[in-house]
């Protein structure tokens, strides 16, 4: 009996296994196939496009300008030549460019000129203008600092004094409210623009790059800690004139996202795979995101060539307007009907692969980087973390967890309910000893020290990240193309809880580059 019980399993378990082995046999060759297929110089092919695109539009493709325009011409152009069926998705969002060098100098007592970037630096969306007044402290000012970030300074109506001249300049101290709710709340009050500085606690000490949401109407700036406290001190001693030049486009535009599916697979299994196509108004964005989006366009490219049937549908997209807060990906997230977020099983996001001083980070999709089980990603993402760990670990390649903090297109997606992953070559943070050692590189500078720089060109890439990134995600893509069973629960899932950690952490940290919305 017992060996005829053990024959019975046996033959279960061989059953099981010959039911499922076509499928991963699929997926294992489909694999082989395009990571053979997707060659560097494939991928360089596209970003020297995206950089001749620049060349001829003032260095830059930031959605809202002829760059990004013909920039999505050419992945349109090239995904239609291989027979996609190519959707432009129109959006409108707010543009914002920064026309002329600004200017902020305190005229008495004992006059000083600020220098843009290392002193001082217009806020995203701030109005423009020309100023000459006196400089107002808000209520709520925190000197010394707090120990951890607390200041409500302009948070409120009433933390702002009546303007006492015609020309009045609010000095606000970043806190716990937006920049946003700040600026407003000084316009409405009467001030004619803002300064905020920044709190004073470690992290929050320099000069940052921050965002106010949405076209305002007055010139905004922020300010080191050491200039607020320096200001702040002498308006409490006395009137403190000063003036501010800002020149600044902040209108309505309409860009689009790039949209394309493969024209098999499960309506109901979609694997969306996307990274973002504009670049920052600084620079071209070779590296970021014409190296994500590159690999993209070359993956679907070589897809179509080898002809390879997915069992799932596989969506690729190319965001627009990310660089201004995600926005391309938001909207089309929530324009999505319920039935289509629940079609959509993942989204893989390729946000920079060829970083010149790189590391092999993996989006933490089962949260081991924090000690809150509530900030992994939704169901799926640990699966997606460990595809393309165990990708990189049979190649004896090292690798990092990075987080899900809402600086690129994966975080609409996590907000609904949708699993996500991907991976990220490095930014603007700087390479450690031990990530050197086990990278490669040079510890002490920036993963890419051009991020977000008119530098960010052709030759701001590395081919080794390129090429190792490349193919996890090119393995990535079909390993959940030809998957049979699920990833995503999203329609089983409470998506409004995580909806709220998700704002939360945007709150927090939203935009990529420093973009602060608070």
């Amino acid at each position: 009996m017992r060996r005829l019980l053990t024959c019975a399993i046996a033959a279960a378990i061989g059953s099981l296994a010959s039911a499922a082995t076509p499928a991963t046999a699929q997926a294992q060759d489909d694999s082989a196939r395009l990571r053979r297929a997707l060659t560097v110089e494939g991928i360089l092919a596209h970003e020297r496009a995206l950089q001749a695109v620049a060349d001829r539009n003032g260095g830059i493709r930031a959605s809202g300008t002829r760059g990004y325009r013909e920039s999505v011409a050419y992945v349109a152009g090239k995904l239609r030549e291989a027979g996609y069926q190519v959707q432009l998705q129109p959006f409108q969002f707010p543009f914002f460019q920064e026309i002329g060098t600004p200017s902020f100098a305190r005229l008495s007592p004992q006059p000083r000129t600020f220098q843009p970037d290392t002193e001082f630096a217009t806020m995203t969306y701030s109005g423009s203008g020309d100023l000459t007044g006196r400089l107002v402290p808000t209520n709520d000012i925190l000197i010394p600092p707090p120990e951890e970030p607390g200041s409500t300074s302009g948070c409120e109506a009433t933390d702002f004094p009546p303007p006492p001249v015609a020309v009045s300049i609010a000095l606000i101290q970043r806190g716990t409210c937006t920049f946003q709710q700040k600026a407003e709340n000084a316009a409405a009050a009467g001030y004619a623009g803002v300064v905020i500085f920044n709190e004073g606690q470690p992290g929050r000490q320099d000069v940052f790059v921050g965002t106010l949401g949405a076209p305002q109407p007055i010139p905004v700036i922020s300010t080191s800690f050491a200039i607020g406290e320096e200001l702040y001190e002498l308006a409490q001693a006395g009137p403190v004139r000063v003036r501010l030049v800002v020149r600044t486009i902040s209108e309505t535009r309409t860009t689009r996202n790039v949209i394309a599916d493969t024209a098999t697979g499960r309506i109901d299994r979609i694997v969306v795979v996307g990274g973002h196509l504009d670049s920052v108004i600084e620079g071209p964005g070779i590296n970021d995101n014409g190296s994500g989006t590159s690999t993209i366009l070359e993956i679907a490219l070589q897809m179509k060539r080898l002809g390879i049937r997915p069992l799932n549908k596989v969506r690729f997209a190319f965001w627009g307007a990310e660089e201004l807060g995600l926005i391309g990906s938001e909207y089309y997230v929530a324009n999505l009907s319920t039935q289509a977020r629940r079609n959509i099983d993942l989204n893989l996001n390729f946000d920079m692969l060829g970083s010149p001083n790189f590391a092999r980070f993996v989006y933490d999709g089962d949260g081991s980087l924090t000690p809150e089980p509530d900030d992994a990603g939704p169901e799926g993402s640990d699966t997606i973390e460990r595809v393309f760990l165990d990708y990189f670990a049979g190649r004896n390649l090292a690798t990092e967890p990075t987080p899900f903090d809402g600086r690129s297109d994966y975080g609409p997606f996590i907000e609904v309910g949708i699993a996500a992953g991907g991976l990220f070559s490095g930014a603007e943070d700087i390479k450690t000893p031990e990530q050197a050692a086990k990278f490669g590189g040079t510890a002490g500078i920036a993963f890419d020290p051009c991020y977000h720089q008119a530098c960010d060109t052709i030759r701001n890439l590395s081919r080794q990240s390129l090429d190792e990134l490349g193919d996890a995600a090119a393995h990535a893509v079909v390993r959940f193309a030809q998957r049979v069973n699920a990833v995503s629960l999203v329609a089983n899932r409470a998506a409004a809880a995580d909806a709220a950690r998700a704002a939360s952490r945007r709150a927090t940290y939203l935009y990529k580059g420093g973009y602060l919305q608070r």
